[in-house]
Order: C-alpha cells, then structure tokens, then sequence
C-alpha cells in the first residue's frame, strides 16, 4: 500500500515570535513600560533593550522569509505599545507600526497570525493591580485585545490570545502573569489561570459574533510527559498531568467548560479561584477553530520524587526525570519526533479540530567567525525528523493539520534572555553584551528549509 505524502496547497510554512524578543524600540514611538523593560542584563543574559531591532529591520527579515517560501508569520502585538499603561489612551504609533508590518507580510503573500500576550504584562498594571490577579486587569486586555481586532479584522484571520496559556496553570504564572505581590499559593495560581480565560473567552466570543471569517484558538506549550518507568503509580501521575496540564485546556477551548476531574480537585481541595456568578457562561462561549500548541521536547515523570499531597499541577517541580532513551541539547531539551506526532495524533483524535504547531525548534549554541557558514547540521535533522512525524500524523494517522511553523526561526533571545541559545536558520550577529552590527547572515539549515519548501515540504 503507497501513502501520498503530498502536502496540501493552502498548508501554511512560516515562523514564530514574540514582540520583546524581537522588536527593540522599547522606549520610542510613545511605547510604555512592559515588565521585560526594566528587567536587568546578568553575566549570562542581555536586557531587553533592542533584541534582533526587528521594528527598524522588519523588511530585510520578511525578505528572508519569503526566499524560504514561507507564507505565514505569527506575530505578537505589543500591550503596552498600543496601550502604554495598560488601561488608558490608545497609541496610534504603535498600532501604525502594526500596520506597517501586517502590509508588508501581505505585500510579500506571507499571512500574518496574531498572538495579544506572550507574557509581557504593562509595567502600570503589574505594579497597580497585581497583573492579572486582578479583573481590571481582565477587562483592561479584552478592551485592548478588541481594538486589535476591529482594527486588523480586514487583513489578520488568525488569532491566539495567550501564548502557552497552560503555563498559567504551573508556577511558571508568577513570572509570566505581571505577579508581583503575594504568596505564590495554589490559590493564586488558579485564580490567574481563571481570570486568563475569562479573558480568552471573550474574545473568542467577540470574534465569533463579529467575524464570521476569522479562526480563533488557543495555544498551549505541549510538553507530553511519559512514565518514568512502567510502574502503575508513574503512569498514574503522567496521566493526570496531561489531564491538568493539557486537556483541562483544550476541553475549555472546545466545549466550554474546566474539566471534571480538575473541578472536582479544586471542590475537594477547597481552592478558591475566584469564581464570580456569570463566568460559568462566559467560559461556555468558547468554541476553537483550531488547537495550536509549542513543541520542543518530552520529558518522564517519577511519581516516587513527588510529595504526598502535592498538587497535580507542582508534580513536575519534584518528579522530572530526562529520558534515558533520547538524545538531547546542551540545555538537557529531549529530542523526540516520534512525540511529536503521537501528540498532534491523540489531539486530532480527541476533539476533531484542525491542529496547529506553531512553535517547534532546537535551541544550539552557535558563534560566527564573521566569514564561514555556520554548519547546523543537527537543527536540520531535528526539522526532517520533525515535519517528517508531523506528516506521518497527517497521512498515517488521519490528522487534520493547518501548519508547521518554526520558532525564533532568525535567531532572537530565548525566553529567558539568552542570545547565544539560538534556534534561528538565520544568524543574527550580536552577543548578550555587545549589539555588533546585528547582521543577518543565513546559516546551512536556511539553504535546507528554502529547497525543502519550494517544493511544499512534498519531498519529505
């Protein structure tokens, strides 16, 4: 029996970022304050200053992506350079520049995507409300995440709100939420993952009543956790991480409501995570057009490390172990495209809807000699093996898939402020401590990716 593996016509190809790590200009064009702003350089990071200067280089970046062929460009609209202090007057520079770099992806055939929160809270907000502890926050992003969308409607028909909406159910939402004050309990966790899709509800509602031809999904970071070992109570701990981690989300995205075994946790556990009478019926207006998801790695669980008592949502805080069986980065990342298209499978099966990688890359640490071509030969064959998994999940498995979009695909400054983590195919000439000239210089696996979708990645 032969599969054609031929790719659809419309299937996107493109790239993924976030607006602080890539558009510099933090102080000009009436931009306000965001948390990352005032965040300090350290011996091993940069500030957040000027990233790779794409607000001012736009153009020769999108020039390099359309001689790649990629035809579509997730981006993130900055709150704060919209809304400089979160809730107040609109900034019009900032939605010119939007404007700027939504026509020239357009001009070029690339389509642009639109992320409204890659963690990058106002700085107003974080020091007047707590970031998203507080519903004000809530009414201030749908307020703004409407203006963005009456405002791009006509040329923007994708749409995520929150970028790896599941890490505001881990730890991880005290430093992604604009959290300054409190405990860090389980309380708050919960009640600022419960505000987050409030506010991804509504929007999801606004765009649904009003524009009927935009899709609009929500986006989660997919780590698929594996039992450490065949032991009945490490099974039992992967499965309820991916239950609180991953499905409690995407049943939320799909059907509209939290799912009953986290619900009957936070009943048993006596959690309170703000639930005002009415949000109920707003979370029920939820109704994805797609799933998106991050993908980097895989990692196991031993459920013997974690304490009893501990929160579903903190057993990876005590309980990850690597996986013995893979290979990995010099970050301890598991390379695993075999993961890779067991999760794009199991989502298509579980809920129907058109799924949607729109991160997947490989952090390496590379340094140009100013001269020679950087030899990236492992991101290339994490990319083959990836998108050759992505398409056995289409043509073996029966998944519906819109896309394959890399991340950080011209090298920017990892999330945690690392340049010389780079996942880029493009080198962008700069250290953490020294901006050089920010060359953009095209490395092996460039050169790769272009023949491989001029052909519409038919060829893998």
């Amino acid at each position: 029996m032969s599969v054609s593996r031929k790719m659809p016509k419309d299937f996107f190809w493109g790239n993924s970022v976030s607006s602080m790590q890539t558009e510099g200009a933090w102080n000009i064009d009436g931009k306000g304050l965001s948390v990352y702003d005032v965040r300090p350089a350290t011996d091993k990071t940069s500030d957040w200053h000027d990233a790779i200067d794409e607000y001012h280089r736009y153009d020769e970046d999108l020039d390099l992506m359309k001689s790649m062929h990629m035809n579509m460009y997730r981006i993130q609209v900055s709150w704060s350079r919209v809304v400089p202090d979160g809730d107040g007057e609109f900034n019009e520079a900032g939605l010119a520049f939007y404007d700027r770099l939504v026509n020239a992806m357009l001009k070029r055939g690339i389509t642009p995507m639109i992320c409204l929160y890659h963690f990058d809270m106002p700085l107003a907000l974080a020091k007047k409300e707590n970031g998203f502890m507080s519903r004000h926050t809530v009414d201030a992003f749908v307020r703004f995440g409407k203006k963005v969308i009456d405002h791009f409607a006509d040329r923007v028909h994708y749409w995520i709100t929150f970028n790896e909406h599941n890490l505001y159910f881990s730890d991880e939402v005290f430093n992604i939420s604009g959290y300054t004050k409190g405990d860090r309990s389980l309380n708050d966790m919960y009640t600022i993952f419960h505000h987050t899709m409030l506010a991804h509800a509504q929007l999801d509602a606004y765009v649904h009543v009003h524009y009927a031809d935009l899709k609009f999904g929500g986006m989660l970071a997919d780590t698929p956790v594996y039992p450490a070992t065949a032991k009945p109570n490490d099974v039992f701990a992967a499965r309820q991480l991916d239950q609180f981690s991953n499905q409690n989300l995407n049943e939320a995205f799909v059907y509209g409501h939290y799912d009953h075994e986290v619900l009957t946790y936070i009943k048993n556990h006596d959690i309170d995570y703000d639930l005002q009478p009415g949000d109920n019926e707003i979370l029920a207006k939820m109704h994805a057009d797609f799933i998106s998801f991050s993908y980097y790695r895989t990692t196991t669980i031993n459920a013997d490390k974690i304490p009893a008592g501990t929160a579903p949502n903190r057993y990876l805080n005590y309980g990850m172990e690597s996986n013995r069986f893979l290979d990995a980065n010099e970050w301890d990342w598991t390379i695993d495209p075999l993961g890779f298209r067991t999760l794009i499978t199991d989502l298509y099966n579980r809920y129907q809807v058109p799924v949607f990688p729109i991160e997947n890359g490989i952090g390496i640490s590379e340094h140009w000699d100013g001269q020679h071509m950087i030899e990236d030969d492992l991101r290339i064959k994490y990319h083959a093996e990836h998108i050759k998994a992505m398409k056995d999940a289409m043509f073996i498995d029966g998944a519906k898939v819109l896309g394959y979009l890399g991340w950080g695909l011209i090298d920017i400054p990892s999330s945690h402020a690392d340049i010389e983590k780079r996942y880029g195919v493009v080198y962008v000439n700069r250290s953490n401590h020294d901006l050089k000239d920010l060359k953009r210089v095209p490395k092996k696996s460039f050169y790769w990716l272009q023949a491989l979708l001029e052909k519409n990645g038919d060829e893998l």
